[in-house]
């Protein structure tokens, strides 16, 4: 999630947990500790590759952030003024501030590296969009009331409570999605196919899927509030016969690492030269995916390693037309969204159906 939001859930928590020992400390403390993962943002790996799939990776480590939450806390009792807070306390504190920074972020498409140092793929459970500001809102309202008040634990715990509950319904909408897809992707063959689905901006009201399937990829928006009306699915390339190429490449096998199925692969022309780019699927939306990375140049016959890896921009110009359609889409199936109005026609495959 976004650092505002990460700033406010970790206020809340602290106001909720010793904001009637700390009072307004308690809530600035969660603030500050609830951005510092983030932090990580600052350093620079080397290229572009390196710098989007080692984001949230160490400092978001459920093991790296728990030893700190521990030190923390037997600081904290040897050092604060307020002795009677036991360790446990400290403990819980320092804790549910830290640790639920990266597992909020898990909630999210990007995903994160909770196990780290491990080498797994990063944990995504896609439940709400990066920013979120029903979510977002309970908690600044809730810390905003602490701060005025001086008694942080009341307001902070409400905050905490409505947004925690937002995220229960989140749940229950994907839920709902995933059993409408269901039927269409079992009338296609597609039941055991990788799947994403996840909320489109700000809102768990419309979810978007994309269905990897070998060398081609299917997308559909899915509404809460579409009723009875079937999915429509729309069917693009993936640029598979690139994909050999691309993971001979250390920056391609670990963006394969990084992304999984939900790569596309497509070669420009940059500055007169044959160049290999791969896009992350899972990122933006159709047309606008900002995760778009070079990995080689063509010489002859063969494909070359990029020195350095650079992040290109998305080609698509009309995001605010596609935002507009979107909020449109939200409370009714009609008018459909066709993602194909908003990508580049070559990688639509057959005709776009209905709309």
């Amino acid at each position: 999630m976004d650092s505002m939001t990460q700033a406010a859930l970790g206020a809340a928590i602290g106001g909720a947990v010793l904001g009637r020992r700390l009072g307004r400390k308690a809530v600035l403390i969660g603030a500050a500790l609830g951005t510092l993962p983030d932090l990580d943002v600052i350093i620079d790996y080397g290229d572009a590759v390196a710098n989007v799939t080692q984001h949230r990776g160490f400092s978001h480590s459920l093991f790296v952030l728990a030893g700190l939450a521990a030190l923390l806390a037997l600081l904290s009792t040897r050092v604060a003024k307020a002795r009677d807070i036991s360790l446990p306390r400290w403990g819980l504190f320092f804790g549910l501030i830290l640790l639920t920074h990266p597992l909020l972020d898990a909630l999210t498409t990007y995903g994160t590296q909770l196990w780290w140092p491990l080498d797994t793929p990063p944990v995504a459970w896609p439940h709400v969009f990066i920013i979120d500001p029903l979510y977002t809102l309970p908690l600044l309202v809730g810390v905003g009331m602490a701060l005025i008040s001086g008694r942080a634990a009341r307001p902070a715990t409400w905050g905490l409570t409505i947004a925690c509950a937002y995220l229960v319904l989140a749940v229950g909408a994907r839920q709902l999605v995933e059993a409408r897809i269901e039927p269409v992707l079992a009338e296609r063959g597609l039941e055991q196919a990788p799947r994403l689905i996840q909320p489109t901006p700000f809102n768990i009201l419309l979810w978007r899927v994309t269905v990897a399937d070998g060398g081609r990829y299917h997308e559909a928006l899915v509404g809460v509030f579409d009723g009875d009306s079937a999915p429509s699915l729309e069917t693009y390339a993936r640029g598979a016969e690139l994909e050999a190429a691309a993971l001979d490449s250390r920056r391609g096998q670990r963006l394969d690492w990084f992304a999984g199925p939900f790569l596309r692969y497509e070669m420009r022309e940059r500055d007169g030269r044959d160049t290999l780019v791969a896009t992350d699927l899972r990122l933006g939306f159709p047309g606008f995916h900002p995760f778009a990375f070079t990995l080689a140049t063509r010489e002859g016959d063969d494909w070359r390693p990029v020195p350095v890896s650079e992040q290109l921009t998305s080609p698509g110009k009309n995001s605010r037309a596609a935002l507009s359609r979107l909020g449109g889409r939200i409370l009714s199936p009609e008018p459909r969204l066709c993602t194909s109005d908003f990508v580049a026609r070559q990688w639509l495959i057959g005709a776009p159906g209905s709309c």
